[in-house]
């Protein structure tokens, strides 16, 4: 299960089924659980957890120290969940002491060819970011959201839930939950009406997460007349999208 070619620091923790390819390396202070695959030359440097059934594949470099000038190697932390794919040439650093000292990726996500995920990101689950899509420093994704090839994020941005950047967005505000964006600035385009019926939303919700998308975006209302009126169609969704735009501070995708 572990390539004889395989360099493994006796202090790392495997646990049972953990298959390692020719040429990795697995640092100490890293632990990886139950029936998870590191591929050829991939690289993990702890303090690392990384969760059941995880892929990780040849050359990612996993839980490096952060691209921040201001480290000065503090004991900071990468911690992955269960049954990720992390495909070639993925890199995702840990955490600085100036945010919580955690990098953290949920279940189930697919992080694809030469993505980047910086310090102090927190992604949820069942998020994808396709080929090349990096993610500055203090970057949250909630649950379901679409990076598009080549979308970057600027730092301290939050994704929203259900929302989809096109390929090549540069995103430098907040993205609503459910909002569909792309641009270079990054604009909004509506409801990511597709994405929704392909995770069994009822069509009265989508419905009505257009009613607010224009409460939002067409109606002219000022951002606190809109939150208030999208909170008035009583849709817990819509709710999800008004409190996400309360808690904004960097302001939001228009």
């Amino acid at each position: 299960m572990i390539h004889p070619t395989a360099v493994i620091d006796p202090s790392a923790e495997l646990d049972t089924g953990v298959q390692v390819g020719p040429y990795a390396v697995i640092d100490a202070n890293v632990k990886i659980g139950r029936d998870s695959w590191i591929g050829p030359h991939a690289v993990l440097r702890g303090p690392t957890e990384i969760g059941r059934e995880n892929r990780i594949f040849q050359f990612a470099s996993i839980g490096e120290d952060p691209q921040d000038k201001k480290y000065r190697g503090e004991r900071t932390q990468l911690c992955i969940g269960d049954r990720n794919q992390i495909r070639e040439f993925v890199t995702i650093h840990r955490g600085t002491v100036q945010d919580q000292g955690v990098t953290r990726i949920g279940d189930d996500n697919l992080i694809m060819a030469y993505c980047h995920v910086a310090h102090d990101c927190r992604i949820g689950n069942q998020v994808i970011m396709a080929n090349a899509a990096s993610l500055a420093g203090h970057v949250q994704i909630e649950d379901w959201a679409i990076l598009g090839g080549f979308t970057i994020v600027h730092q301290f941005c939050r994704v929203g839930a259900h929302s989809f950047s096109a390929m090549g967005s540069v995103v430098a505000q907040d993205i609503p939950p459910f909002v569909l964006i792309s641009g270079h600035p990054a604009e909004a385009h509506g409801i990511n009406t597709e994405g929704l019926r392909r995770r069994g939303f009822p069509q009265e919700t989508i419905t009505q997460l257009k009613q607010a998308y224009r409460l939002l975006y067409k109606s002219g209302l000022r951002l606190d007349q809109a939150i208030a009126a999208i909170r008035q169609l009583g849709n817990p969704k819509a709710h999800l999208l008004a409190d996400f735009l309360s808690q904004s501070t960097r302001g939001f995708v228009r």
